[in-house]
């Protein structure tokens, strides 16, 4: 994911957040007012859920804000700002489930006022539910942890007002549960923020990313040409996102080549995997003296092909050039040769797929292909044919 990607999920999660505010508020408002008119414990206290809610919400909006900034003494970003964000929300749902259990058993012994509770309780629960859902959706696309944990916080107001309302309900019915609905709703509440609460500090105690992301990540710079081997990986997670750290060993004796290849790879690795948005590879030196070379060939023991990519086969050499001598000799047929479209883009790809350290060409040979071979670190040698064909 570009920066400029980034900043605009930001942007668009800060708007998400900031419109959270608005709607806890008013529920909060709506909640206090009906459960002090009725005298409904139950919906007082899931006024307070509702009131803490206001904080948190505000809390992420603050998180996301920062998140945005860039700052010299903070390099890898500030992305951790969700995930202080997201601590705050955990603590405000467990001081909310706390407030509910105190009112449900130090509380006022009375029946409430169904007539004027049960509405607001039911309109309360549909708003949270439905935009519960769609925050925790927009959350999960963004990848901004923030809106998620306020998705859920939203969804666990949804699930504490639905045992408000069936306490109302049975009341309406002579059932006095109001009370006993308010306890329920404190346990349901209680369980929300303790898994809030141990996510954030699983992310700021710096979880590495899952190993099955990670072993997706070392198996694509394997794949490259001029990688020998991962020799390490490391990962630790920056507000739901993850910075990777590589040591990687190359095929190769050049400097210029390895900070060409880990700077090409450390642009490639964020952008295969969004949630990664800092790449961070070590070339370490390993040349072997064994070299993969690969020439465009008419026929399997035929003369070179004065085309490349269309080129009906390859012969692919691997040479000890420190003895001076062929190991190994190979030929692959072109399954691209005869592509009318994207043929280029089509044959650079699976050349690279055989991982080769030269490319024999005919001489002024340009095209897409070739540009894939340079970009990664494949050496092109040309050799003397006039005439070319372009791909």
């Amino acid at each position: 994911m570009s920066s400029e990607q980034s900043q605009r999920d930001l942007c668009s999660a800060r708007h998400r957040a900031a419109l959270s505010i608005g709607i806890n508020l008013t529920l909060a408002a709506a909640k206090g007012v009906a459960g002090i008119v009725s005298g409904s414990t139950a919906l007082i206290g899931d006024a307070i859920h509702s009131g803490t809610d206001v904080l948190a919400s505000l809390a992420t909006w603050v998180g996301l804000y920062v998140a945005g900034r860039e700052h010299p003494s903070f390099p890898y970003g500030l992305y951790k700002a969700e995930t202080v964000a997201t601590l705050v929300t955990s603590i405000a749902v467990i001081v909310a489930a706390y407030e509910i259990a105190r009112q449900a058993v130090f509380g006022a012994k009375q029946l409430p006022d169904v007539a004027v509770a049960l509405p607001v309780a039911g309109v309360s629960l549909l708003v949270a539910l439905f935009f519960g859902i769609y925050q925790l959706r927009e959350g999960r696309r963004l990848n901004s942890p923030a809106l998620q944990a306020d998705a859920r916080d939203y969804l666990a107001d949804a699930l504490s007002t639905t045992i408000v309302f069936l306490g109302l309900l049975a009341t309406r019915f002579g059932y006095a549960l109001d009370r006993w609905a308010a306890a329920v709703v404190a346990l349901f509440v209680l369980r929300a923020g303790g898994a809030l609460l141990l996510t954030a500090l699983k992310d700021l105690l710096d979880a590495s990313m899952d190993r099955e992301m990670e072993r997706q990540i070392i198996a694509m710079v394997e794949e490259h040409p001029r990688i020998t081997k991962v020799k390490q990986c490391l990962s630790r997670t920056a507000g739901g996102r993850f910075i990777v750290d590589m040591d990687v060993l190359m095929k190769t004796e050049s400097a210029k080549l390895a900070d060409h290849v880990a700077d090409r790879l450390e642009e490639l690795i964020p952008r295969k995997f969004p949630l990664v948005v800092m790449a961070r590879v070590r070339p370490h030196f390993a040349p072997d003296g064994i070299v993969r070379r690969i020439i465009p060939v008419d026929k399997p023991e035929g003369e070179m092909s004065s085309h490349f990519v269309r080129a009906p086969w390859f012969l692919i050499e691997t040479r000890d050039t420190k003895k001076d001598r062929i190991l190994k000799r190979q030929f692959v047929e072109n399954p691209h040769a005869r592509k009318e479209k994207k043929r280029g883009l089509l044959v650079g790809n699976w050349l690279l797929s055989l991982k080769p350290d030269e490319i024999v060409v005919p001489e002024k040979h340009h095209g897409t292909a070739i540009a894939l071979l340079e970009e990664a670190g494949v050496d092109i040698l040309p050799v003397g044919q006039d005439t070319v064909r372009q791909d």
